[in-house]
């Protein structure tokens, strides 16, 4: 477990197993992924939606990054309901509020596992004209059967892990860490 005084403090004395992505690692990818998509969209109107809440960070520091003008929205998809299990139903619970018919949207996500609801929000958004449509995810589980199409900028392969931290949470906390960390 690690348990040094800092990690303690921020997680608020509860030790995790290991920092998997430190914060200096995260802030290097999430520029190489910002060069990567200033680079893919030199013209056009850019939407970054973020989906929420575990893109939050990610997104935040992602946008500075782009060195071109963006539009920023977000949005709140559900496929789980009361369940533990997807439905494989997709209900837009927030609906972004921006336009979306002819920009350039890139739908950012902290981490994709079995790709289910988030080919079913392209699909969702797809109707919506834009005039292209692409996923940037943080974490890659790489369990995914089928991988969304749209996933074009990837940071990290994920490992077999309890992930938390840079948005990602466990029962809603652990979300404010600075770095990715395994829980178990």
């Amino acid at each position: 477990m690690l348990d040094t005084p800092d990690v303690l403090r921020r997680t608020g004395g509860k030790p995790v197993k290991s920092i998997v992505f430190s914060e200096a690692t995260i802030a290097a990818k999430v520029a190489e992924l910002g060069a990567a998509i200033t680079a893919a969209y030199p013209d056009g109107e850019l939407l970054v939606l973020g989906l929420l809440k575990g893109s939050f960070i990610f997104l935040s520091d992602l946008v500075r990054t782009i060195e071109r003008p963006v539009q920023v929205d977000f949005l709140v998809a559900s496929s789980y309901g009361s369940e533990k299990v997807s439905s494989g139903t997709v209900r837009l619970l927030y609906d972004p509020e921006t336009r979306l018919k002819g920009k350039h949207i890139l739908l950012v996500e902290d981490i994709i596992d079995t790709g289910r609801t988030l080919r079913r929000l392209m699909a969702l958004l797809g109707e919506r004209q834009p005039r292209s449509l692409a996923i940037c995810a943080l974490l890659d589980k790489r369990i995914a059967a089928d991988p969304p199409a749209e996933l074009r900028f990837v940071g990290f392969d994920a490992p077999p892990a309890f992930l938390v931290g840079y948005g990602l949470d466990h029962a809603e906390n652990y979300r404010h860490l600075p770095f990715i960390a395994d829980l178990e």
